[in-house]
């Protein structure tokens, strides 16, 4: 395979700034465009359900420093959508007029949120949680709110609920699973999220529907659960998910996953010719799991970046990096490494989770799927090697032994 002359990178998020980037230090020569509909240079998403909404920083995590992309010859388009894709044409069409010929293609287009199907589910003044601007006008927002409703009790759910804590607002979260996360980690790991709301004072509406988001022209008032009961509001929102943006791939007639994301094999190529994927969107075949994955989190956007420029550049390496994410809610950090199945899987505790101290495993016939240190920082290294190697060990020894010496 010979080294492309032109390299075209659609998204200009994590995912995609860390491929336009990867292939520079990789050394190549020729032509990388970088297409990103933000206005921004390329930024981190974490910051914006933590720092920025808590008031702690104003700015994200900025990907690189805003003269980094000129210093390396990278032409970046700021406020530019991708429109179209001709595959046969080797052509990516832009709603600013430009046409740009490719010899190979990435797509980093990410995600977006849900929305909620429910009658007012479009009202203004109703927030979601995706960019920048979304994360300073929900701080803004929760600084004069006295009462919160957060519709879905997932991580987005969960961290902004701590902030809008942290403003000292009201904050209800209602949503129809038991325990909150539990599809991640389980109910027993759910229940110390749970239980620490709680103590802070959030007020849990779980097992419930939303029927209805109240309001009118003025904007948003509240929430009608299907009970009939309404939990007035003076700002809600709606965190139930993000969807993967795969309308520009879908119409340039690549295959799609059954989990929505856009099919790619083990090296991050999709269906098409020269034609990669990345981040949210890419339904990745992952040899170790021997399954597609498709993973939501920074860790992965930034991971499959760097890996595709090796196969954009004529190699063919798959990319075998463990999904990874972590986050911090009041007094509590913790990160998350591997592919748990809560339902399936076999919970193994190593300390105390009353003290929201701990290391939670996750054990698949015999071998550790997943691992979570909650407030406990000195063995990331040690849980790494466990999951990446499929450690098989008993459950005594990962509650009693040097982690390490397992590892």
């Amino acid at each position: 395979m010979s080294e492309p002359r032109k390299i075209v990178v659609i998204g200009a998020g994590l995912g995609g700034a860390s491929a336009a980037a990867a292939v520079r230090e990789r050394g190549h020569t020729g032509d990388v465009l970088l297409m990103g509909a933000d206005p921004r240079r390329p930024y981190e998403l974490p910051a914006l359900s933590k720092g920025v909404l808590l008031g702690n920083a104003d700015e994200p995590d900025w990907v690189h420093e805003e003269k980094y992309y000129g210093e390396h010859d990278i032409r970046f388009t700021p406020g530019v959508t991708a429109t179209r894709i001709e595959l046969g044409a080797r052509l990516v069409l832009d709603d600013a007029g430009g046409e740009h010929r490719y010899d190979r293609l990435v797509l980093a287009t990410g995600s977006r949120p849900r929305s909620l199907p429910v009658p007012g589910g479009d009202l203004s003044g109703l927030h979601t949680l995706r960019s920048l601007d979304d994360s300073l006008k929900l701080r803004s927002a929760f600084t004069e709110a006295d009462r919160v409703v957060i519709v879905g009790a997932g991580w987005i759910g969960s961290e902004a609920a701590a902030a809008a804590r942290a403003h000292d607002a009201e904050v209800t979260v209602v949503d129809p699973v038991r325990v909150p996360l539990a599809n991640v980690v389980g109910e027993t790991v759910g229940g110390v999220f749970r239980d620490l709301h709680a103590e802070q004072g959030v007020r849990w509406r779980l097992g419930e529907q939303v029927a209805e988001i109240t309001g009118g022209p003025g904007g948003v008032s509240g929430v009608r659960l299907a009970t009939g009961e309404e939990l007035t509001a003076d700002v809600v929102l709606v965190a139930v998910g993000a969807a993967p943006r795969v309308e520009l791939a879908h119409a340039a007639g690549l295959d799609l996953s059954d989990d929505g994301g856009v099919a790619v094999d083990a090296g991050l190529r999709t269906t098409a010719q020269d034609v990669y994927a990345v981040g949210d969107i890419a339904s990745h075949f992952h040899p170790r799991y021997g399954r597609r994955v498709r993973v939501e989190h920074w860790a992965n956007a930034k991971d499959q970046g760097t890996h595709v420029a090796r196969n954009l550049l004529g190699e063919n390496e798959p990319f075998l990096a463990s999904p990874y994410f972590f986050t911090d809610q009041y007094d509590l950090g913790c990160e998350y490494r591997g592919l748990a199945d809560p339902a399936a899987d076999e919970l193994v505790v190593r300390g105390d989770l009353a003290a929201r101290e701990f290391t939670a495993f996750w054990l698949r016939d015999g071998k550790v799927a997943a691992a979570m240190n909650v407030n406990m920082w000195d063995d990331g290294d040690a849980l790494s090697a466990l999951v990446d190697g499929e450690a098989k060990v008993t459950a005594e020894q990962l509650k009693t032994a040097e982690l390490a010496s397992l590892a």
